[in-house]
């Protein structure tokens, strides 16, 4: 465990897996109804997806692949982020922080995925 001077690495991985988590829990919270049970299938799905497509990319056979899973991360989070917004917009969950932090998290997520994918062509790019 790190230490207060020391401070805990930086692991996109962990990251992703407490969004997966997170992802579990609202489509938890989400209502019995068909409209809840069909969002929180497809948030299920989108919303674990990013951390398991990670753990693929990271043993990407060549730098395209690499890049390839990546994007496929970048896809899945911007579809999390549509179902969290219907899931806001229909009042289908209660407890409006747990949809307000899933999409906090999510939009960053985004953004080191979009910067990830922005580097690693630069560099495929260079290296040719």
């Amino acid at each position: 465990m790190p230490s207060a001077a020391q401070p805990r690495k930086f692991d996109l991985e962990d990251r992703l897996v407490d969004f997966s988590v997170l992802m579990l829990k609202v489509a938890d919270a989400l209502p019995k109804t068909y409209a809840g049970q069909h969002l929180s299938g497809q948030l299920t799905r989108s919303g674990t997806s990013p951390a398991l497509n990670y753990g693929e990319a990271q043993s990407g056979e060549s730098r395209r692949d690499f890049i390839h899973k990546v994007k496929i991360c970048l896809k899945e989070l911007r579809e999390c982020r549509v179902c969290l917004k219907i899931i806001d917009r229909a009042g289908l969950l209660k407890d409006h922080e747990l949809v307000k932090a899933g999409m906090a998290e999510c939009n960053e997520l985004t953004a080191i995925f979009v910067a990830s994918v922005r580097t690693a062509e630069a560099n495929l790019r260079t290296t040719r």
